[in-house]
């Protein structure tokens, strides 16, 4: 059975091709600058075992950006299916489920109608994300459509975990409270580390960083999310590539008032203009950051250290809040490939008995091992992330239910 994927950003439509059997990549492929007004779409298609395929194309929406995915897929010379009827369901990551979607869901016309009420706690993601829903329905009418949320492992969070101490009128009114997301990532992570470990995911606890321009934790209690960095919005937790992560709230009107910015304004700069890059006025990629820290760069040193106080910190909180950990996951671009970054964050868990092999560590690049030495405490892994895997699961899972009814 042959999946497709799709994760529909604001100007982006990013997508694989999964053959379940195996389930194994068919193909995978980008199209960028969607709705930018004057600009050529930057299409990008790769399908396995062939060259890859760049290109520009005038695709002004998600739906034309579709199409143009799917008769490529289907290109006699190119493509990885004789035939669409070949694709039989297709996945979609969505941002924001709030309380209302707490699993993988398929969706119809009904789920479309209650997703469009979620979208003031995503505006940013949530009206591209139905887009793309819409854009398949259209194209795809007789196919499932599953709708996968970063939101939904976090459900399981206990109320001291996920509620804010503001009224609690405002979370009965207006849902206000901890989601988190990342949550795809983390649950792969979770059951990947377990299956790596020879366990049962509900026989142990994990501490999972992905990290990446867009940072989260999660403690995972016997399997279970039992808390996580972000919050109500991505914007919480960790030090990011462009957003601050957690400050005092009070910081936002008094800037507000001493720059004269508006609120979406203030959300822009907190969202775009912070993080590692409003820190070292360098860049928001840590790559960029060691080569200013090597040149002596001060402010690119100070962001540096900055990510990994913040960072420890978290995952040192996790540990007391889990009674212990049996491991510590890396993943993301950052968790996968930042060899740096791990050895001085194991290097300050030293004090909970986390040892790893250095140069085994400086050798690894976006691959599966364990780094941890055999007198460690904890386990450390690095575990590559695979959200459209896990998306795919998930899709091929519920469409079976729709061929059974």
């Amino acid at each position: 059975m042959k999946i497709l994927v799709i994760n529909s950003g604001s100007s982006s439509l990013k997508y694989k091709v999964f053959d379940m059997t195996d389930e194994s990549v068919l193909a995978s492929g980008l199209v960028e600058k969607i709705g930018v007004a004057g600009d050529l779409q930057l299409v990008t298609y790769q399908p396995t075992g062939k060259d890859k395929i760049k290109g520009e194309e005038s695709l002004p929406t998600h739906r034309d950006a579709l199409r143009h995915v799917l008769n490529q897929l289907s290109d006699p010379e190119v493509g990885v299916v004789d035939s669409l009827s070949e694709i039989r369901a297709v996945g979609h990551r969505v941002l924001h489920g709030k309380e209302v979607f707490t699993e993988s869901t398929l969706i119809t016309e009904k789920e479309v109608e209650i997703l469009k009420t979620l979208i003031e706690v995503g505006p940013l993601h949530m009206p591209a994300n139905i887009g793309g829903i819409e854009a398949c329905m259209a194209l795809m009418p007789d196919v499932p459509q599953v709708a996968v949320f970063d939101t939904a492992f976090h459900q399981t969070m206990p109320k001291a975990a996920y509620l804010y101490a503001l009224p609690y009128e405002y979370y009965e009114q207006f849902g206000i409270r901890r989601y988190g997301f990342h949550g795809t990532s983390h649950r792969y992570l979770t059951q990947r580390t377990a299956e790596l470990m020879g366990k049962s995911p509900d026989e142990i606890n994990l501490i999972t960083c992905h990290l990446g321009n867009g940072s989260s934790l999660a403690a995972v209690k016997g399997g279970k999310c039992y808390d996580t960095s972000m919050g109500f919005t991505p914007l919480e937790g960790l030090v990011m590539g462009t957003r601050c992560g957690d400050i005092d709230p009070a910081v936002v009107p008094f800037l507000g008032n001493k720059l004269n910015l508006t609120w979406d304004e203030l959300d822009t700069l907190m969202n775009k203009k912070s993080g590692l890059l409003g820190l070292s006025g360098v860049s928001s990629d840590m790559r960029d950051l060691g080569a200013a820290r090597e040149q002596g760069n001060e402010r690119a040193q100070i962001a540096f250290d900055v990510f990994l106080h913040r960072l420890v910190a978290y995952i040192g909180a996790y540990y007391v809040e889990l009674g212990g950990a049996d491991a510590i996951v890396f993943a993301g671009g950052i968790g996968e490939n930042d060899a740096e970054v791990r050895e001085l964050v194991c290097e300050r868990l030293a004090v909970l008995g986390v040892s790893i092999d250095r140069e085994l560590n400086r050798s690894v690049r976006s691959k599966e091992v364990k780094l941890s030495t055999e007198d460690s405490a904890i386990e450390v892994w690095v575990v590559p992330t695979d959200e459209e895997l896990m998306i795919a699961r998930d899709t091929l899972a519920l469409s079976k239910e729709v061929v059974r009814a």
